[in-house]
């Protein structure tokens, strides 16, 4: 680690948990200086184990680290690795001295275990086979599997996933949980072992049991930070490695896949992808694959697993019939399912198919208040494309009508002014908002018809219409604001009845609407030329608020 920096770490980490880093310095405790690595643990929420990593082929300078922290455990450069980082920086003049000191300590070691004769030496593993129960396991795995005890192996997986030595109350509880997982992660390694010893059968048969218990374990686990699943994601690995290299049948592989896919049996814990394992299925097994993942599919269209299998299948294949009959067989009574055929459709260059599917899912849609807006969104462009504007114009009128919004109006707008004819639509949308308004007046939100013809910049109009329907405050202020040039008085008003009930809150945010509408009022009186109303009205209201200090400043800031 010769020459690393604290903007190496920078780099490492990033700027926020670098400074982060900077507040777990004394939190750092137990440093250990080996050869190529430096481990420590450092005290956060939880208790973390963190190492560095010395002259590795990643990173600034070769540095990596590892943190079980959930951060670090995602592949981050975490502040509990920073904080390590930084200590060590601070005792780099040792540094050389003490990884000296490390790679002399095994070298020694190996130089007197080298020398002991073989009774001692077995004397030795003897003793802390006794005082180490992991370290027992571990090389009971080793014998068993070196004398092809498969039946030992597998008694040995079973003891390692077995969650009863850590489950308080039949529950293996957030605090145990990473223990768990590394006692089960032994499994893991038995199974590669079997792998890499020519056993690839017996680790085929293994791992799939496996991904069983550790889905029956994981049923009692609080494996809130995920080492469950990183557990079950290398167990996938380690079976598609076992198969790669043991080649079992085909046909039988297929049916165990499909059979793993739709079962459900691990939920999701594994993952395994039946498409990974292409290169050993070859045609024959795919060909059993498609076949077993089709019968499947008709017996169960609406499954979620037999579609995503047979959505997964089809892409990969390009059959975009095929997907769009596993999107058909299940269609949402919004459109949203068409609009998902139509785009597939599209992108397989199918536009007049894409179309009719789109128009359908229109049709289909029982209700059109319901409908998929990005269905209408979808018709609306190919028709604009087309040049069927008068079409477009009709689609956004009828989903207005449906669903009287301002993103509605708005988009009716914009199809009717590229189809020149917005004058006509507009009357008629604002007499659906007008009697919608009177309908609704007291109403929480204020009525569409304001919002419509604020956003038409109309503002005479939108005033006319909330003093006759009523408007939420928060329309009469954007009203005021968008008026006060030219009906000031009107706008002070709305200014000082919006601002009466803030003087009795408090709160910075209350505080900082406040002094913007203060700013507002000011403005008012400016082009009222009542500046002495004003002076007397930020005076009375300073002497009644003068306790609220924060007000007070924010004030000052703004020259009120």
């Amino acid at each position: 680690m010769d020459g690393l920096t604290e903007a190496d770490l920078r780099a490492l980490a990033g700027a926020r948990s670098f400074e982060r880093g900077l507040g777990y310095l004394d939190a750092v405790s137990g440093v250990e200086v080996g050869d190529s690595w430096v481990t420590a643990t450092v005290h956060g929420t939880e208790r973390y184990e963190v190492e560095l990593t010395l002259d590795g082929l990643r990173g600034p300078r070769g540095v990596t680290g590892e943190c079980d922290c959930p951060y670090g455990m995602e592949g981050n450069f975490c502040k509990h690795l920073v904080a390590l980082g930084l200590t060590v920086l601070a005792q780099r003049e040792s540094l050389p001295r003490q990884r000296k000191a490390a790679r002399d300590r095994a070298q020694d070691l190996d130089a007197w275990l080298s020398g002991l004769p073989r009774e001692e030496l077995l004397t030795l593993v003897r003793e802390l086979i006794a005082e180490d129960r992991q370290l027992r396991r571990r090389l009971e795995l080793r014998a068993a599997s070196a004398r092809g005890d498969l039946a030992g192996v597998r008694a040995r997986v079973r003891e390692l996933l077995d969650v009863s030595p850590f489950a308080r109350y039949g529950y293996v509880e957030y605090a145990d949980a990473r223990a768990y997982a590394d006692q089960a992660g032994q499994a893991l390694s038995a199974i590669r072992g079997l792998t890499g010893s020519g056993r690839a059968d017996d680790a085929i048969t293994l791992s799939r049991e496996a991904m069983r218990l550790l889905a029956e374990a994981a049923e009692s686990v609080d494996d809130s930070d995920g080492w469950l699943g990183q557990l079950g994601a290398g167990l996938a690995d380690a079976h598609l490695d076992a198969c790669r290299a043991a080649r079992p049948d085909p046909g039988d592989l297929a049916r165990w896949l499909v059979g793993h896919a739709l079962g459900g049996l691990d939920d999701g814990l594994t993952d395994i992808d039946p498409l990974d394992y292409e290169d050993v299925l070859g045609d024959e097994g795919m060909t059993v694959l498609r076949q077993l993942a089709v019968e499947a599919w008709r017996g169960n269209r609406r499954g979620w697993a037999e579609k995503c299998l047979m959505e997964r299948l089809a892409k990969a294949g390009g059959d975009v019939d095929t997907m769009i009959a596993v999107y058909a067989a299940d269609l949402a009574p919004n459109g949203h399912t068409h609009l998902t055929i139509a785009r597939e459709l599209d992108a397989a260059r199918r536009s007049d198919d894409a179309l009719r599917w789109a128009e359908r899912g229109i049709r289909d849609t029982r209700e059109l208040s319901a409908v998929d807006t990005a269905l209408v969104d979808y018709l609306c462009d190919r028709y604009g494309a087309a040049g069927r504007l008068a079409d477009a114009v009709a689609l956004r009128r009828d989903h207005f009508r449906a669903r009287r919004s301002l993103l509605a109006y708005q988009r009716l707008r914009a199809a009717a002014r590229a189809a020149d004819c917005w004058p006509a639509e507009r009357a008629g949308a604002l007499t659906l908002l007008r009697a919608d308004a009177e309908r609704q007046q007291g109403r929480h939100g204020g009525p569409v018809l304001v919002d419509a013809l604020l956003d038409d910049e109309d503002a005479d109009a939108a005033w006319q219409a909330a003093a006759a329907t009523g408007a939420s405050d928060a329309q009469w202020r954007t009203l005021a604001d968008q008026t006060r040039a030219t009906r000031p008085a009107d706008a002070l008003a709305v200014y000082l009845r919006l601002a009466e009930p803030l003087t009795r809150q408090t709160g910075n945010t209350v505080y900082e609407h406040l002094v913007s509408l203060l700013l507002s009022i000011r403005d008012c009186h400016c082009r009222l030329g009542t500046h002495d109303d004003f002076t007397a009205y930020v005076t009375t209201l300073r002497t009644a608020q003068r306790r609220k200090r924060n007000l007070m400043r924010l004030m000052d800031d703004h020259g009120l």
